[in-house]
């Protein structure tokens, strides 16, 4: 059986492309490689990010089983001293960011938004995978 290799693209609904894009560039040093009225095409943290221009109050958030509001995506930082340098950079920029939390796993994590209030997590562990195939 074949199996799957990897996540090749990731898709955030956004209220405003042309605002998105510039914040996803500005704020997490996303590099943008296509946009029109409809989608951006950004890489970060080696991944393909599709904004798309999306209805009014759309996120890629959802609601776990407690009724808590959850993100869909866990970028991983290279230890805690990485994590917190983020955390500390991303409130300077202004960005909403929560407190850094111990959830009873390996490492660190805080969560941040972007202003159409998709959340995103953060994490103080790289994966193995990925040490190996960036040799970090």
């Amino acid at each position: 059986m074949k199996q799957l290799i990897r996540v090749g693209t990731i898709y955030i609904p956004v209220s405003d492309v042309q605002m998105a894009s510039k914040w996803y560039q500005e704020k997490l040093g996303a590099k943008l490689n296509y946009i029109d009225e409809d989608k951006a095409i950004l890489d970060l943290a080696h991944q393909s990010i599709f904004l798309v221009s999306s209805i009014e109050g759309e996120s890629s958030n959802f609601l776990d089983k407690h009724r808590n509001k959850r993100f869909s995506l866990t970028f991983e930082v290279d230890g805690i001293s990485d994590l917190n340098n983020l955390r500390e950079y991303l409130l300077d920029q202004g960005v909403e960011t929560g407190k850094i939390e111990d959830r009873g796993h390996s490492g660190l994590n805080f969560v941040f938004a972007d202003p159409d209030g998709n959340l995103f997590d953060v994490w103080s562990e790289l994966s193995p995978q990925f040490k190996e195939a960036f040799n970090v």
